[in-house]
């Protein structure tokens, strides 16, 4: 009889991180509101949002780090794993850099040599990662080593249809990065370490919030409003193979 036979499949395997949480705070004197301020309203709203935005700088810089994942007890706070700890399987790094030990968010990265970021460095991490199951889509640099992509031959467009009737368009960056594997979009970040690259699979990568930004009011003690503005976050990796990385890189 013809019977059909079986694979053996192998077991998922679940992989954690740690939520982080991150405060700022603002105090503003009663009196303010029976003021007539110079280019706002309200002084407390402005503050708020001023808060609000510092917070989600800080957020991005966390979410972008090379810092592995802190458990926390009543001493020590608990800590989110960055990118920088997740990508261990599709790197290109320096001689004396070193690789996660795990890919769990569990352990950092060791910083190597500093050296110039090349385009076969990303056609290297691009391959990796494709090679593993990944398509990146998202090419995550800091704001030098953006000028250094715009300087690759692999990009997408290097001319523009100027008008006949109206000022030229001088092309002097790349926005887009057409590789053997799929198609780049650079995305420079101001938040993240100069010295690393990250290529993304969004599908396999999202920020989870456990409280999501929002502000509390805290005890009134005198003659002002008291607020702070916090959130609970985490770095979502569900599959780090799915991403790269190229590291050790030149800031400037």
């Amino acid at each position: 009889d013809d019977v059909a036979s079986f694979d053996a499949t192998s077991a998922t395997t679940r992989v954690g991180n740690y939520t982080h949480i991150l405060r700022r705070t603002t105090i503003v004197a009663d009196n303010m509101s029976a003021q007539d301020l110079a280019g706002r309203n309200d002084e407390l709203a402005y503050q708020l949002a001023k808060r609000g935005k510092e917070l989600r700088r800080d957020i991005e810089a966390v979410l972008t780090d090379n810092n592995a994942q802190v458990a926390g007890n009543s001493s020590t706070a608990r800590e989110t794993a960055g990118l920088g700890a997740w990508i261990t399987t599709n790197t290109d790094k320096a001689g004396d850099g070193t690789d996660p030990t795990a890919n769990d968010g569990t352990d950092a990265r060791g910083d190597g040599t500093q050296r110039d970021l090349t385009e076969a460095m990303v056609k290297s991490a691009m391959q990796q990662a494709f090679t593993s199951g990944g398509q990146p889509s998202i090419l995550m640099v800091g704001p030098h080593n953006k000028t250094v992509v715009s300087g690759f031959a692999g990009i997408a467009a290097q001319r523009y249809q100027a008008p006949s009737d109206g000022p030229t368009t001088i092309i002097g960056a790349a926005d887009v990065y057409l590789s053997d594997f799929g198609t780049l979009s650079v995305t420079p970040n101001r938040f993240m370490r100069e010295r690393d690259a990250f290529l993304l699979d969004p599908e396999y990568a999202s920020v989870c919030y456990l409280r999501p930004i929002q502000q509390v009011e805290l005890a009134k003690t005198g003659d002002a409003e008291k607020r702070m503005v916090i959130a609970e976050f985490g770095l979502k990796v569900t599959n780090e193979a799915a991403h790269a990385g190229v590291f050790d890189l030149n800031v400037s």
